[in-house]
């Protein structure tokens, strides 16, 4: 792995935050802020390292805190408790699969908003919660979902592009000499 594809993927997650903390004519119109971290975080989390999933998901959430009117280190806990339980079961998760993908991101974007909501419930805020949450948490989910599958496409199209690809091995060890016959 180089440096090019971690790079971009901070690029384009420091984008989504602030795509999602400035831009408010789609959360006027949807009616609800989309937070695009959750499905970023699990193809971190799927595709590298434990150590850049975790300053992954750290590095999000400060920057999304830092943007956004919620305290800071609120966000960090679920992002990165999600990127840390995929990665451990990565090896269950069927990473190639656009169901699979689809329904992980449509979980994480579910479960992170609903983590978040109840850590600023313990932390003492009065939230309002009804209807209106639901309504929320549904397109979260659903955004991240469509996503998911888009982050693996455009970053395994990046990968494929600007790394070097492993050449395929031959079924035999080119430093064995068959001998055919009797001896």
């Amino acid at each position: 792995m180089t440096w090019l594809t971690p790079t971009l993927l901070f690029v384009v997650a420091w984008l989504a935050v602030f795509f999602q903390t400035q831009f408010h004519m789609l959360k006027l119109l949807v009616g609800t802020p989309i937070g695009l971290l959750p499905s970023l975080v699990i193809y971190t989390a799927l595709t590298h390292g434990i150590g850049l999933s975790a300053a992954f998901s750290i590095v999000c959430a400060l920057w999304l805190d830092a943007l956004s009117p919620a305290r800071l280190g609120t966000s960090i806990p679920p992002l990165f408790f999600l990127g840390f339980f995929i990665h451990l079961r990565q090896h269950l998760i069927l990473r190639d699969q656009l169901y699979a993908q689809f329904w992980l991101g449509l979980g994480a974007g579910i479960g992170v908003p609903l983590v978040t909501l109840c850590l600023l419930n313990i932390g003492g805020k009065e939230l309002i919660v009804g209807w209106g949450t639901t309504w929320q948490l549904m397109v979260s989910g659903l955004a991240n979902g469509i996503l998911c599958p888009l982050w693996f496409w455009f970053f395994d199209k990046l990968r494929l592009t600007f790394e070097y690809q492993p050449l395929a091995t031959p079924p035999f060890r080119p430093d064995r000499e068959i001998k055919y016959g009797r001896h």
